[in-house]
């Protein structure tokens, strides 16, 4: 088994490309531009896209309000650029590479702010759209821009009407795909919007959250009893791949792993911490799921299996690595975050 001894670690293995990455970044002509890059998943995107395609200018655009961020992705050879995506001058300002990954957005305390959230979900990517109209943009999306699915079933699948449940958080991300789709159909921009649903770190991510619980002997939420997870690497290397299987208009990709219940993920951890899980409330009928068969075919399925990484989870919470403190509230049904 893998063992990650530390963040550097992890870092390493979860930035590693593909042969099948490799090839379509060298299909997608010109460099990169990573909108957003100060994220959970934006510094590892990067650096893979850099060891991917080192031939090619990887360039990461955020606030770089978090200390030695900045430090860290250029050491990895990323260049990087601070600014406002709110300020439109700014993003004039900004290079115009072929392909753009956009991956900025608002989610946590979205219920307090919701101008706030709207303005980075919905303003930001139509200025985003207008300024590279002549680029490829890949989207970051979230499986929230759909309704609640039966549990029973195979999960929302692209051609899903997308009425989310109430929030503003999930309603902003509706708008925030119909900002790309307009602008796509105005100005033939190709691009593809990643709808995806729980990437999975070591220091954060629905496992993480679980295993916590569990190995505190806290009770773990069951209201939100289905999810679906995918492994970062996995997750970054088919949001890169996306750059050479654009479409004009753009469309969306569900991007995740299998459905698993949430009851099982805790018995899991319950077994590799000897501990047995308590839980609070039962699984509804219904969650926030997706139907990754075309990802899968356009991809394959996900490198990462999902006992792989719960031997990984397991092993980095036992033995108290660093969390990134940011939980997923993946049990949250109201849509406020």
């Amino acid at each position: 088994m893998v063992n990650f001894q530390d963040v550097a670690a992890l870092e390493e293995f979860m930035t590693r490309p593909t042969r099948e990455l490799e090839a379509d970044l060298a299909r997608a002509d010109g460099d990169i531009l990573i909108l957003g890059v100060g994220g959970k998943m934006g510094p590892t995107l990067a650096r893979m896209a850099k060891r991917a395609a080192p031939g090619k200018r990887v360039i990461g655009v955020a606030r770089f309000s978090e200390p030695h961020l900045r430090q860290k992705l250029e050491s990895w050879g990323v260049e990087c650029i601070a600014c406002d995506l709110l300020d439109r001058g700014a993003l004039e300002r900004l290079p115009r590479p072929k392909n753009v990954v956009f991956m900025a957005g608002h989610k946590f305390g979205a219920a307090g702010d919701p101008s706030f959230t709207w303005a980075m979900n919905v303003a930001v990517p139509f200025m985003v759209a207008e300024t590279w109209r002549t680029s490829r943009i890949v989207a970051f999306s979230t499986a929230c821009v759909y309704p609640f699915v039966d549990v029973g079933g195979a999960g929302a699948p692209e051609a899903l009407p997308t009425v989310p449940p109430p929030g503003d958080y999930a309603n902003s991300c509706v708008g925030r795909e119909q900002m790309f789709v307009h602008g796509s159909r105005r100005y033939g921009t190709p691009g593809r919007l990643v709808r995806l649903s729980y990437a999975i770190d070591m220091r954060y991510g629905v496992l993480h959250d679980v295993a916590q619980c569990v190995l505190a002997e806290k009770p773990v939420e069951l209201g939100m009893g289905y999810v679906n997870v995918i492994w970062q690497g996995d997750a970054n290397e088919q949001a890169l791949r996306l750059l050479a299987h654009c479409t004009a208009p753009t469309s969306a990709l569900n991007v995740s792993g299998p459905k698993t219940s949430v009851r099982s993920l805790a018995e899991e951890f319950g077994r590799r911490f000897s501990k047995k899980p308590a839980f609070r409330g039962n699984e509804a009928k219904s969650a926030w799921l997706i139907d990754t068969a075309a990802a899968v075919k356009l991809f394959g399925a996900p490198r990462v299996p999902l006992a792989t990484m719960l031997d990984w989870v397991a092993d980095w919470v036992r033995r108290g690595q660093p969390s990134l403190g940011k939980p997923t509230h993946f049990e949250a049904r109201d849509g406020k975050y």
